[in-house]
Formats: C-alpha cells, sequence, structure tokens
C-alpha cells in the first residue's frame, strides 16, 4: 500500500491522540527563536539492529575484506529482494556520501521505496521504516536542489505524522512538535505542539527535551515550572553534540536565572528520572 493511502486515517488518529500532559500556548515560536531551523539537513539516527540485518552483515563482510565494490553490489541485491534494512542502508549512504558520491535524490528514492512499500510494517524492521518518513519529511522541508522535490512543508508535516502517530517514532514526534510551535505546514496549534514534544521528551529525544525544557522553565504561554524545565534542558545539554550549541546555551541561561532551590529540585528530578529510565 502507497504513502497516500495512510496519510489521512493517521493524521486523523493523531489529532485524537491522549498523552500524559497538555499544555496552552499561544503559539510562539520555539525558545528565544535558538532552535535550529526545520528542515536543516537530514540526520536520523540508524535504528537499532542494524548489524543484525543479513544484507548490512554480507555488506560489512565485504567491507571488512576491502572489496568496496562487492560490498554496494550485496547491499543493491539485498534491496532490491526487499531487504528493507539494506535500503535503508544505502539511503543513508548517499544522504552522507558514505563510500558512494552523495547524491540527496537517490537517497529520497531509496526512503520513499522504504516507505510506500513498508507503511503498514509492525516487524522488527519497523524502526527502518519509521526513520524513512523522517527522512522523507526532512527532505520536503528543505527541498533537494537542483531536483523535483521542492519545499513542502504540507509534506513535511504528513510525514513526521505518520511517523509520529503510527510508529511512535521520538524524532518524528520532536519534528511534528516544532512544526506545530512554528506554524509550518498548517496553522500554530501549541497545545499539539507540547502533547508532541512531551511525547518525545519522555522517550529521551533530546532536542525535543531541550525546547519542552526551555518553554517550562521559561512559562512560556504555559504556567511556568522551573524545576521541571530545568531538569529536561539538563538531560538535553549531556546528551546534545559539541556543536549543538544552542542546547547549551539554553541551558546556560536556564541555570544563570535558576535559584539554588530550583536548580536543587532540577537535579533531584534528573536522578528520578534515570532511576524510572533503568528499571
Amino acid at each position: 500500500m502507497r504513502i497516500s493511502e495512510h496519510i489521512l486515517p493517521v493524521a486523523l488518529f493523531g489529532l485524537s491522540l491522549g498523552l500524559t500532559t497538555a499544555y496552552a500556548l499561544d503559539g510562539t515560536r520555539s525558545p528565544a527563536n535558538v532552535a535550529p531551523p526545520m528542515g536543516v539537513g537530514v540526520a536520523p539516527e540508524a535504528p537499532l539492529g542494524l548489524g543484525g540485518n543479513s544484507g548490512v552483515k554480507a555488506w560489512a563482510r565485504f567491507m571488512r575484506a576491502g572489496d568496496y565494490e562487492a560490498a554496494l553490489k550485496s547491499l543493491e541485491d539485498a534491496a532490491r529482494s526487499g531487504d528493507v534494512g539494506a535500503a535503508w542502508k544505502l539511503g543513508r549512504m548517499y544522504a552522507d556520501g558514505d563510500g558512494v558520491k552523495q547524491n540527496d535524490r537517490r537517497a529520497f528514492e531509496y526512503f520513499q521505496d522504504i516507505a510506500n512499500s513498508h507503511a503498514d510494517e509492525v516487524t522488527a524492521e519497523a524502526s527502518f521504516v519509521a526513520k524513512a518518513f523522517v527522512a522523507l519529511g526532512s527532505y520536503y522541508l528543505s527541498g533537494i536542489p537542483n531536483s523535483d522535490i521542492k519545499p513542502d512543508a504540507v509534506r513535511a508535516h504528513e510525514m513526521f505524522n505518520y511517523a509520529a502517530s503510527y510508529f511512535g517514532d521520538p524524532d518524528a514526534q520532536y519534528h511534528l512538535g516544532r512544526m506545530y510551535l512554528d506554524g509550518q505546514g498548517g496553522g500554530k496549534d501549541t497545545k499539539q505542539a507540547l502533547r508532541w514534544l512531551f511525547a518525545a521528551a519522555s522517550k529521551g529525544q533530546y532536542q525535543a527535551q531541550a525546547v519542552f525544557g526551555a518553554l517550562l522553565f521559561k512559562g512560556q504561554s504555559t504556567p511556568r515550572d522551573s524545576s521541571r524545565g530545568l531538569m529536561w534542558l539538563i538531560l538535553a545539554r549531556d546528551a546534545a553534540a559539541p556543536k549543538e550549541t544552542w542546547i547549551t546555551d539554553l541551558y546556560a541561561a536556564a541555570l544563570k536565572q535558576a535559584t539554588p532551590d530550583e536548580q536543587a529540585a532540577a537535579l533531584v528530578r534528573v536522578e528520578q528520572w534515570l532511576k524510572n529510565r533503568r528499571e
């Protein structure tokens, strides 16, 4: 079944999704407008279990032997045979220019084939499909220069909404929350934005933790909860890459404003959150 046959029913499902906590906002953009604009790059992480995929295992064997041509051919053969993991790996290789000449249009085609052929996937390979939808959403946000893929925020919203609702993918939930918060692909809906950001943050998506935490700490159109907001910012800072200075800047600004009592309460919340994640 093709993507277009899934979008409407899942979109309706997403509107009725009941998450644990919901807050009201007034449509303000992302905290202090410091979060990077949506659509910059296509970088969902590889799903867990990639190394256990048979097509990728064959590729890895050829790579260790130094036979790069055979490695690429093994992935292409596996992808043509319906191996979702192999198709995902090829998409990422072309998106990143990893072992092949960088080609976003070619990467898009691999991700699109996965989404079209496996939109109903419920097996262990569902994580590949979810990330393919996330990659497609990112491409639709920014477009692909010198190609027929033009920026289309509405289509991007559909891709993220499907992956967020059907697969519960935290990266998709973050992107969907940001789109609702910034009014991309439709009108602003800050209640929906915080519901999706909270869902992603609760699963450990650190970018969502940063945005959600900053909103809570500032009380930016939502009841202020400084210690809880600082908790999310601490978790986001610890997970962020060094280049993601927008996250460390949000954390530093909140820490500077927080009272000693708020800082202590936030650390208690962090410890409890980490304990719950381990259990």
